[in-house]
């Protein structure tokens, strides 16, 4: 019998891979991937945020969450305060949503074709 934790690595582990394509007038500007968050890692991005900012742990988790198809990382913790005042809001909270609604919509699977192409 398979037990219970091997199961849910299975299908809801980290190897599943998602993304999310920014658009402007139809062009793909940028394609973001991530793997799903994992409580250790929501700890990490906690201490590193300031405070109780619901916006600043958002902002933080898309920095260290977000790579390329090839798996390099997009942002660094430098480019924090860039991104807060040179980037539209709508823009990272769209990237940022998509993160958190994760799984919600079965990208998974085009994301990993993707990356064998």
């Amino acid at each position: 019998m398979t037990r219970a934790v091997d199961l849910l690595k299975n299908r809801f582990g980290v190897s599943q891979l998602y993304k999310h394509d920014i658009k402007q007038d139809d062009e793909i500007i940028l394609t973001v991937y991530w793997h799903p968050l994992t409580i250790a890692e929501r700890e990490a991005i906690q201490k590193k945020s300031s405070s109780e900012d619901v916006n600043d742990y958002a902002l933080q988790m898309m920095i260290e969450k977000a790579i390329d198809k090839d798996g390099a990382k997009l942002f660094q913790d430098g480019d924090k305060a860039s991104l807060r005042r040179e980037i539209e809001a709508s823009v990272l909270e769209e990237i940022q949503l998509a993160m958190v609604n994760a799984g919600a919509d079965k990208e998974v699977k085009q994301a990993k074709a993707d990356l064998k192409s």
